[in-house]
């Protein structure tokens, strides 16, 4: 088995209240998507959070690649390839989509390597290609979320975290983003995903991970997860709330 890209152990984090996280255990592999599900309040965002540098673990370390990063910034845990995409929408609406390509390689100096890396990633979105010239904010909400993983690519990463990709899309635009997810992980790209529709995600990932109380409960393929009687009861039955934005 290959090993892990990222290793979460032991991680407790909180903000300051009490600790939201108790003691995380995750592995996440290369070249794979992960599903993080759960109910609301588990610490599901709170993870994403600690590995991209947002908060720091109060115990418990975080290994990217075999480095210990609990003290990076968040830019330099950008630098070495980690790349976080809020559940709130990132694109700048009133400036057009390739310029919001263009912004996702903010830390690339040499220009002509940007664009390089912009007309490449380019290429797997038409999106990008057909609505390049138009306002980010004139776009559907899949649409937009499209553009934002395209733009998480221009850095070249080999981390992306996704916080609620779906959220507030209609069941076609979230079957575009989910397939769009499915191609980071098909060009290489570890995807660690948080989705409170649980079927969707599952559906989508390779590996999923039950979070409850701030511990990673139990871990299994989504295929097998999807099929646990268990985890439909408790984590399953609310697809109709949460396709609707309800969680």
């Amino acid at each position: 088995m290959v090993d892990p890209i990222l290793t979460l152990r032991s991680v407790v984090a909180g903000y300051g209240a009490g600790d939201i996280l108790k003691g995380v255990d995750l592995d996440v592999r290369p070249a794979t998507v992960t599903c993080l599900i759960g109910p609301n309040g588990a610490g599901k965002s709170t993870v994403l959070r600690c590995v991209s540098g947002l908060l720091r673990p109060s115990r418990g370390s975080v290994v990217f690649r075999d480095e210990m990063i609990d003290r990076l910034s968040p830019r330099q845990r950008l630098d070495r390839g980690i790349v976080h995409v809020p559940q709130e929408r990132s694109l700048f609406p009133a400036m057009t989509v390739w310029d919001n390509l263009l912004m996702g390689g903010y830390t690339i100096r040499d220009r002509k390597r940007l664009r390089e890396r912009v007309e490449h990633v380019a290429e797997a979105f038409p999106v990008c290609v057909r609505r390049a010239r138009d306002d980010a904010g004139s776009l559907s909400g899949g649409e937009q979320k499209q553009v934002e993983l395209a733009r998480t690519l221009v850095l070249d990463p080999s981390l992306v975290l996704l916080d609620e990709p779906s959220i507030g899309l209609d069941p076609r635009s979230r079957q575009q983003v989910f397939g769009s997810i499915r191609g980071l992980a098909d060009r290489g790209v570890a995807v660690l995903l948080v989705e409170q529709n649980a079927r969707s995600g599952l559906a989508a990932s390779d590996v999923g991970a039950v979070l409850e109380t701030g511990v990673v409960r139990l871990v299994d393929s989504g295929a097998s997860l999807l099929a646990n009687p268990e985890v439909a009861r408790l984590y399953l039955g609310g697809l109709t709330r949460t396709t609707t934005g309800e969680t």
